[in-house]
């Protein structure tokens, strides 16, 4: 790769957008200018401490994650900072170029430097020393510890994609960066902590569980369920909503494979049992978004009643195919079977499956714009998806492959996604289109708006670190397929 970045200072600092055409010989080297322009605007213009929000206006004076943001603060939850940083050490992966891995190392510092003290991360970090001095981030004096937010988030991926970016830079990195090692291993050391003794995570934490007070049993339907929200505090139920638990179990399997910790394996695997002892006796044995210590399936927010989930019981049964992959136990599954007929005979007219399903009678159960729970699907809320689509075929092939593949043939290897040999007419026709669009900053600007936008000035152009993310893989790829 290095004979593609032989004349980059120059390239990187042209003036005028790049643009070139498909059987040009200088392909290589103008994508390899591209990215590097791309990282350094990235790096230099937009960050703020090595971290990224979601999306900014065109001139950066405005950005955003998943609410409003400051330019001191910085976003975890994906599409952010992880996201950001994997896509440069898989980019360093990819071509060898130093600067990318400079970037992912960035990235990881500003995890680093916002993990709380109950070992994982918030969704956002504050980086001004007023808003900054509300959290209790682990690398930061102790003051009033009490007064200070502590709570660690599994929800949306938050902790776990964090997590992920460190241990691959650690990796990366031969264990020889004590911040980014320390960092990994603190998170690990919480994530086993908060493990429940039946193999569950909360959606949040701030402290181990207290164990007596969460026995093993099998999920079981309550005698009656409140068809009124409680406004219960939901962080420590057993969850699998946005399918947390299987992003803990992924990344306890990636921990183990890096660092040879029997321990990890084991939580993985005692997250995977909690899975078989979630599914729901008949008539309905699917699983629930989340469980109660009696494991009942129960109300989260005001629009996730206790129920059968047509949603994440996908993501479930794709997680015991994993877990399955790894161990070569067939415990994981014997669940499946039933699961995907009994999801298939509840499909609604459209071959969609309702988010929600009433305990025993299995009617779909939807929620009016004032949030009362009905049958009707006439008036529904437009911020969540009650109605979701199936991937049944998949779940069901993928379970047929797997039973009749030979144990040696189930684990992927690890590391970056194999690259192609050589680089297709579409790669090199989408390579050219991503190095036109780039602008004379490096940033690839697009027609878009900031969801908490000002009225007076509104956005009407964006920079979106999806796109960012997209194209800067794409450039990698095909970097690796020209090598």
């Amino acid at each position: 790769m290095r004979q593609h970045f032989a004349v980059l200072a120059a390239l990187a600092c042209t003036a005028a957008p790049l643009t070139i055409r498909a059987d040009e010989p200088q392909l290589p080297t103008e994508a390899a200018a591209a990215l590097a322009k791309a990282t350094d605007f990235f790096v230099n213009k937009v960050s703020a401490e090595g971290g990224y929000l979601w999306r900014y206006s065109e001139d950066l004076s405005r950005g955003e994650g998943e609410g409003k943001a400051s330019s001191t603060t910085v976003w975890v939850q994906p599409p952010g900072t992880p996201t950001v940083g994997m896509a440069f050490l898989d980019a360093y992966r990819r071509t060898g170029e130093g600067y990318c891995l400079d970037a992912a190392r960035k990235a990881g510092y500003c995890l680093a430097r916002g993990q709380l003290r109950s070992g994982g991360w918030d969704y956002r970090i504050e980086f001004d020393p007023k808003s900054r001095s509300r959290y209790a981030y682990r690398v930061d004096a102790e003051g009033d510890a009490a007064s200070r937010r502590n709570t660690s988030t599994l929800d949306d991926n938050t902790t776990q994609a964090a997590l992920r970016l460190l241990m691959e830079l650690d990796r990366a990195l031969d264990f020889q960066d004590r911040r980014i090692h320390e960092a990994a291993e603190y998170a690990l050391a919480a994530l086993l902590a908060a493990q429940y003794p039946n193999g569950a995570w909360p959606q949040r934490f701030d402290e181990p569980p207290d164990a007596a007070k969460h026995p093993v049993k099998r999920a079981s339907y309550p005698e009656s369920w409140s068809r009124t929200f409680p406004s219960d505090d939901y962080k420590g139920y057993y969850t699998f909503n946005d399918n947390a638990l299987a992003d803990v179990i992924d990344v306890m399997f990636i921990a183990a494979g890096i660092y040879g910790d029997s321990r990890y394996r084991a939580a993985a695997e005692k997250g995977g049992d909690f899975m078989l002892l979630a599914q729901m006796p008949q008539p309905q044995p699917g699983w629930a978004q989340q469980y109660d210590a009696d494991m009942h399936p129960a109300w989260a927010r005001k629009f996730e009643p206790p129920s059968i989930t047509g949603g994440e019981s996908q993501g479930v049964m794709l997680a015991l195919l994993q877990v399955y992959r790894h161990t070569g136990d067939k415990k994981y599954l014997e669940p499946i079977p039933q699961a995907v007929e009994y999801y298939r005979k509840s499909l609604l007219d459209r071959g969609q499956l309702a988010r929600f399903y009433e305990l025993e009678t299995n009617r779909p159960l939807y929620f009016t714009k004032d949030y009362q729970l009905t049958y009707s699907d006439a008036d529904m809320p437009t911020h969540y998806a009650f109605k979701v689509g199936q991937k049944l075929d998949r779940i069901e092939d993928e379970y047929r492959r797997l039973l009749a593949a030979k144990p040696e043939d189930l684990i992927a290897k690890p590391g970056v996604r194999k690259t192609a040999s050589r680089p297709s007419e579409r790669m090199i026709s989408e390579v050219e289109k991503v190095i036109g669009a780039m602008d004379e900053r490096g940033a690839w600007a697009e027609a878009g708006s900031l969801r908490y936008d000002d009225p007076e000035r509104p956005t009407r152009r964006i920079i979106d670190c999806r796109t960012f993310i997209a194209n800067v893989n794409l450039l990698s790829q095909y970097l690796a397929a020209t090598e």
